[in-house]
């Protein structure tokens, strides 16, 4: 599992860029990067943000 950081901003900049560069799916990436798809879901969420599979990323 990768070491994600602690810190929501820099989660949300971190997840959208491996999305953007790496990634078609979130899926596909906290599988692939053995990641909790749930928590990070639920730590984004607490500064508003949600993953929109048609943009592929959380805005």
């Amino acid at each position: 599992m990768t070491n994600l950081p602690t810190d929501p901003m820099i989660l949300l900049s971190y997840i959208n860029t491996k999305l953007r560069d790496e990634y078609s799916d979130f899926t596909k990436m906290c599988d692939d990067l053995e990641l909790d798809a749930a928590a990070i879901e639920h730590k984004l969420s607490s500064i508003d943000y949600h993953y929109n599979p048609e943009l592929n990323r959380f805005a």
